[in-house]
């Protein structure tokens, strides 16, 4: 039946305030944190000497995405991130697509980092005479297909399912403890390095004979970004978030700042302490061999990497469920996709269909990825495709935002601004900052594009089929397929706003309107008297 006139299709059903202060930190951290246990390898083996660099100015650009991230979701503090930024800035068709980019990024962020979770803890089995490779079958074309690493991340990619429907508040108390245990451990590692291990001397002499060349820096630092990738976590907890507009902008500056110190961090220490190459024929399990060759640490390298890199990445899939499951929510919401995803569990209130439905294609992608001959490999080409592609509408969104909706109070906004006087008499802030980031996050999907053979191929062909979906879906409910559904966006916001107890800004909104309208010579109706 189709819910295009349907009222109860368009009401929005509020999820629980749960998430505190800390909360939102770890939520971010525990997604973005643990990109490094697969990148490190990866691109210093790409970017050789010049690997510091690369990781430099990913991270430059890192921060612009997340600087642009703060602004949005303390302005829209809804779940969605950034597929709802390019709904109300774009349309329904861009923000589905980017919905979709962003939902890739989700997914293969479960299947990921639950794959790369268990293969830490598998550093423990021969204590108990276990050897990993004796569970590994062949059939066919099909060569070493893990039957107790598939098995294992499946398992825990359900507990992760029932963990969330249980509640955010179950959810993010994992994160919250285990966040902070991470967080002391990998600072430990950069600090100790330091201090005990490195060798200034053993960098410089990377960086001056062993500087890569310009294609191979490139490649490294397109498979950089990799390191950054989670921070908008933050944004799509931030309809169960507690006080958002004051809280975002403190947790996201934090956030944005330890990682980009951990990443630019472990790569200098690391070029400090070990040539490149061991790095290269390292690139399973990097932070381990990295720790192992500190005094003093070294002799509990193993089992402290191997807790470390598990608890992390155990952590961040953790947080690709939550991510997952509040952007296809959202889009749900806005009719983007079925109401079947709307669905709020009655007990726990949680958005249990959300969870349990992606939840399922996340376990779907992992046994396909273990089909293949390098199941991470697989898993982290399409990660840095789905990430960019989105980033890349979010900033688009942003510079739109800033020109049609002037009037919603910015608690935070991204630095760099020029003001621009329209001949309606409203002001317009042009984000310069918005631009750069554009222009910085398009440099790397491009070279994702051309250097990653996987991304390149599965990337655009899971936007495709979700398109068709979409067309199929529109025309089903009688919605407009490339147009957007009328909205009263002004009404949203209010909605938004008091539903999060930011009744401060709700005023300054609300007189925003009023003046716009005595401007333009219209009756307001958000006048006592309109």
């Amino acid at each position: 039946m189709s819910d295009n006139h349907n009222p109860a299709a368009a009401e929005r059903v509020e999820l629980r305030r749960d998430v505190t202060i800390w909360g939102s930190y770890t939520w971010g951290y525990a997604d973005v944190g643990a990109d490094i246990y697969v990148a490190l390898g990866l691109v210093i083996g790409a970017a050789q000497g010049g690997a510091p660099l690369a990781f430099a100015l990913a991270g430059l650009v890192y921060i612009m995405i997340g600087l642009a991230f703060t602004e949005l979701a303390s302005s829209y503090p809804v779940a969605g991130g950034g597929q709802y930024y390019s709904l109300r800035g774009l349309g329904d068709f861009a923000g589905f697509v980017a919905g979709v980019a962003l939902l890739l990024d989700y997914t293969i962020d479960i299947a990921l980092f639950a794959t790369a979770s268990t293969g830490y803890f598998n550093f423990f089995l021969p204590y108990f005479g276990i050897r990993l490779q004796d569970f590994a079958v062949s059939f066919g074309p099909i060569q070493n297909f893990n039957l107790l690493w598939v098995s294992e991340t499946v398992i825990m990619i359900v507990f992760l399912l029932w963990l969330n429907v249980r509640g955010i508040r179950e959810s993010s108390l994992v994160n919250e403890i285990i966040g902070l245990v991470d967080l002391i451990l990998e600072m430990s590692v950069v600090v100790f390095g330091f201090i005990l291990a490195w060798k200034p001397e053993l960098l410089v002499q990377q960086w001056r004979q062993e500087f890569p060349t310009l294609s191979q820096f490139m490649y490294g630092f397109s498979l950089s970004i990799i390191s950054f990738v989670g921070l908008e976590s933050i944004s799509q907890a931030a309809q169960e978030t507690r006080r958002p507009a004051t809280v975002i902008p403190r947790t996201s500056v934090a956030l944005i700042f330890t990682v980009f110190i951990l990443a630019v961090g472990f790569s200098t220490v690391g070029l400090g302490i070990l040539p490149w190459q061991e790095f290269r024929a390292h690139e399973s399990d990097p932070i381990a061999y990295l720790a192992s060759h500190i005094p003093y640490l070294g002799v509990l390298a193993g089992p402290f990497a191997a807790f470390l890199g598990a608890t992390i990445l155990f952590i961040s899939a953790n947080t690709g469920i939550m991510g997952d499951s509040r952007l296809i929510f959202s889009m749900s919401h806005f009719r983007l996709v079925s109401p079947w995803f709307h669905h709020v569990h009655s007990r726990y209130h949680t958005p249990s269909n959300a969870i349990i439905g992606f939840g399922w294609v996340g376990i779907a992608l992992t046994i396909i990825a273990f089909l293949t001959p390098r199941v991470l490999d697989t898993l982290a080409n399409l990660y840095a495709f789905g990430a960019t592609f989105g980033y890349i509408l979010v900033f688009t969104s942003l510079i739109r935002l800033r020109f049609s909706d002037p009037y919603t109070p910015r608690p935070y906004k991204v630095p760099l601004n020029i003001k621009w006087r329209r001949k309606d008499g409203s002001t317009v802030e042009i984000p310069v900052l918005g631009f750069l980031g554009l222009l910085g996050v398009g440099s790397i999907f491009a070279t994702v594009v051309i250097t990653h053979e996987i991304g390149r191929i599965a990337g655009p062909a899971w936007v495709l089929l979700c398109v068709i979906y979409y067309v199929i879906f529109r025309r089903r409910n009688g919605l407009p397929v490339l147009g957007s559904v009328p909205r009263d966006w002004e009404q949203e916001q209010m909605d938004v706003l008091t539903s999060a107890e930011e009744f401060e800004l709700l005023e300054q909104y609300k007189q925003a309107l009023i003046r716009r309208d005595r401007q333009r010579g219209i009756a307001s109706r958000w006048s006592e008297g309109g």
